[in-house]
């Protein structure tokens, strides 16, 4: 017999009685089919909020001096427990006496502190770690560590506080991009700053400030970090200069965001530029901070090009940096004199089609690992067609290959250049699982790499700074988050955390299912997770909800536990009123090698939805619980791109479909990042290419029920694209619905972010019929 959570009955008992009182008479059945709703509704909101329901699984180490022992807080503010952990010892015991540290604040505050456990997080060692000294309530103390008593400390001045504190810049450019702050200098005796468009220091002494910069303009100015969160300001190591840049915008075009809930709507114009138009030109400069002399990099003759400052040698003798083409063929490693701003390339890395562009795995900018120590670097390459890793000295020859085979090295997680000749630690995808993720080590003189890390799933890596140590946090789409300690040759040392999930018995969760189908090729494997109804039947017919992504920047289909990412839980909710839903990463995205992505190359918006549809058929095929005449799909971004494609070029499949924040025609798309997966700018020979990807001249294809929505202030995917696609479909006769979010970017938030889910529900629960 089903058995319902508590919150379900009340939601089902409610509805009945509202029934009863207006005095409706209804069937036995109906009656019924109301308390289903309502439950429905009831368990897709318990879903959404999934990760309540997942207390511990993650630890926050915080180093002590030896670099091997650290301490974490755990367990909420509830019930804050904050331990120390000893590697070597094996130990993890209680840092603080919880029931000691409460009474002994009662006299202090006047009262007792709330909750069970500690009433604070984070604390900083005093007194040559005789004392630690944490806030509570605003007010600042002191605990001598060998007798457990505190004293209240004096509060620091606000301006004091203003001194030492890195103040913000500016708030992020772009959703998902970090706001930019200060920049302390090594010795942290000054910030470098922006003011108006110069670059200032900014004293923690005195708080003075001192311009470094006068000749910046408002088209034309000093940057502390760009925008576009590449090119950082690097300090030299002994704080002497700092290698900066200086942007050109004049000439770019620009982008209207219009505050519409003005009094008087007001005009904000944001410079974009679009694919194959007038493109922003960076300079790099290296100042020297005494004598404010500048000194222009020598980056050479090619006009359009991407920057990333590296970092300095450890002597500051030179900066390093990387240069990039438009069309991302091209990338060098470069070093400038600190002095003269002559450059010489140490490496140079060609692809006939595109070098790892925009993907997140790492991305253009993390290819590159200096070990100062012996100054050599590591170089991460597909030139193979496998992501490897590559050791070089700094004047650019191979000392050799340090990785082989037929998968992709990640990322660098860490370099040990001490012990046993040289480790270098890396996350790979490795495994006949392929988007497995798990930590390996291979020597820097070479032979055959190690797995340090055991059970199935994602892996995340946090070394000691003794690099003696590791902790290791995993977790699988059915087994909930553990962290486990481990040496640096991988031995389990201890398991620190491991997530209680038995919350999740309330709502009868069941872990989603992972499958494997062939591409529209009938040879590729493409890997994607389905999700149920908690009450799942196999004798019923569900409709289907794909969400979709198909961009080639991420691989998108969540591959650990389901712990708040909204691509993880929106799905699984979703499924609870009564779907199937899925997820699967089409050819053209990262992690799986060079062919796999390269399908992408000049054939962006062709090959996805058929390998989405592939995907369905064969799903369903096996699975006769899937209705095909009942089939939505929903994405944000790329994925309402996709979503728009799927609608438009295979209507006969998709039959209701939910576009948010999208653009429809690659020509009214930003250029960095999708140039390249195009060929270059559609003026260079790519037109087919883009041509080829534009939905708008599709628009009569559209048979099935559509929603747009667009967020009115979204810098990145503009509201114009959602426009121009609005103006497409008028003029092919053909109905839509269109939700319009006013002041809201790329990401709703808040209020918005809850109306965009809900709009969703509403839609498919109309047009698909659960």
């Amino acid at each position: 017999m089903r058995s319902f959570p508590a919150q379900v009955i009340a939601a089902i008992l409610a509805v009945l009685f509202s029934t009863a009182a207006v005095g409706e008479v209804a069937a036995v059945g109906e009656v019924a089919a109301v308390g289903e709703v309502a439950h429905r509704r009831q368990m897709y909101e318990l879903y959404l909020e999934f990760p309540s329901y997942i207390h511990g699984g993650s630890v926050t180490p915080r180093w002590l001096d030896d670099g091997s022992s650290f301490w974490y807080a755990e367990g909420g503010p509830d019930q804050t427990v904050i331990y120390k952990v000893d590697p070597a010892a094996k130990s993890k015991e209680p840092l603080f006496d919880v029931a000691q540290v409460r009474a002994a604040l009662v006299p202090l505050l006047g009262h007792e502190p709330p909750y069970r456990g500690l009433p604070f997080d984070d604390f900083s060692y005093a007194d040559d770690g005789q004392a630690a000294d944490f806030e509570v309530e605003g007010e600042r103390f002191r605990l001598r560590l060998e007798d457990g008593s505190i004293t209240r400390l004096p509060q620091p001045s606000a301006a004091v506080k203003d001194r030492v504190t890195p103040r913000l810049v500016r708030p992020p450019a772009f959703p998902g991009f970090p706001p930019v702050y200060e920049l302390p200098s090594p010795d942290r005796r000054w910030f470098l700053t922006e003011r108006g468009h110069d670059l200032w220091l900014r004293s923690t002494a005195d708080g003075r400030a001192i311009p470094l910069t006068e000749d910046g303009t408002a088209q034309f100015d000093w940057k502390l970090q760009q925008d576009d969160m590449w090119n950082a300001s690097r300090w030299s190591p002994d704080g002497a200069r700092l290698a900066t840049v200086k942007e050109d915008r004049r000439g770019v075009p620009r982008e209207p965001v219009v505050h519409w809930l003005k009094t008087h709507p007001e005009v904000e114009w944001i410079p974009y530029t679009k694919a194959g138009e007038h493109l922003a030109q960076t300079e790099l400069w290296v100042i020297d901070v005494l004598s404010k002399r500048k000194v222009r990099v020598e980056t050479g003759e090619e006009a359009d090009q991407y920057f990333h400052w590296l970092g300095w040698l450890p002597d500051g003798s030179e900066a390093l940096f990387l240069a990039a083409s438009r069309d991302f063929k091209r990338l060098r490693v470069m070093a400038t004199d600190s002095r003269t701003g002559t450059s010489r390339q140490i490496l140079e890395e060609k692809q006939p089609t595109f070098i790892k562009n925009l993907s997140i795995n790492p991305d253009w900018t993390e290819l590159f690992t200096m070990l100062p120590e012996s100054r050599r670097f590591l170089w991460t390459s597909e030139r193979d067609g496998w992501d490897h890793l590559y050791l070089y000295d700094l004047e650019g020859k191979l000392i050799r290959r340090l990785t082989h085979g037929e998968f992709p090295v990640l990322q660098v997680v860490r370099v040990d250049e001490e012990k046993d000749g040289g480790w270098v630690y890396f996350t790979a995808h490795a495994e006949t699982r392929v988007y497995d993720t798990h930590l390996y080590r291979v020597a820097l003189d070479g032979g055959p790499m190690q797995r340090l890390t055991e059970a199935k799933g994602q892996h995340q890596i946090v070394f000691s700074p003794s690099k003696a140590w590791f902790l290791d946090t995993h977790s699988h789409l059915d087994r909930p988050p553990r962290v486990e300690l481990r040496t640096a040759a991988g031995e389990l040392v201890m398991t620190l955390s491991e997530a209680d999930v038995s919350g999740l018995d309330e709502i009868q969760w069941q872990p989603p299912e992972e499958f494997v189908v062939k591409a529209a090729d009938g040879e590729t494997d493409l890997w994607g997770v389905l999700w149920k109804p908690w009450d799942f039947d196999p004798a019923k017919k569900y409709p289907v909800i794909e969400h979709i992504y198909g961009g080639p920047f991420i691989a998108y289909t969540p591959r650990g536990f389901t712990g708040g990412s909204y691509r993880g839980t929106y799905p699984q909710a979703l499924a609870q009123l009564g779907y199937i839903t899925f997820m699967v990463d089409n050819r053209g995205t990262p992690e799986r090698g060079k062919a796999f992505q390269d399908v992408v190359y000049k054939n962006f918006g062709r090959h996805e939805v058929p390998d989405h549809v592939a995907a369905l058929k064969q799903l369903a095929a096996e699975r006769p619980y899937m209705d095909l005449d009942r089939v939505g799909i929903f994405g944000g971004s790329w994925g309402a791109y996709m979503t728009m494609r799927a609608m438009l070029t295979a209507p006969d499949v998709y039959h209701a479909g939910v576009a948010v924040n999208g653009v429809y025609d690659f020509v009214d798309h930003g250029a960095t990042g999708l140039e390249g997966y195009l060929g270059g700018m559609p003026q260079e020979g790519n037109l087919e290419a883009y041509d080829g990807g534009s939905s708008l001249k599709l628009a009569g294809n559209l048979e099935g029920e559509l929603l747009l929505m667009h967020a009115t202030s979204d810098v990145n995917a503009t509201f114009s694209a959602t426009m121009k696609m609005v103006d497409a479909l008028i003029r092919a006769d053909k109905s839509f619905d269109l939700i319009v979010l006013p002041e809201e970017d790329h990401h709703p938030k808040g209020h918005s972010h809850r109306y965009r889910l809900e709009a969703h529900r509403r839609f498919f629960e109309e047009h698909l019929q659960p």
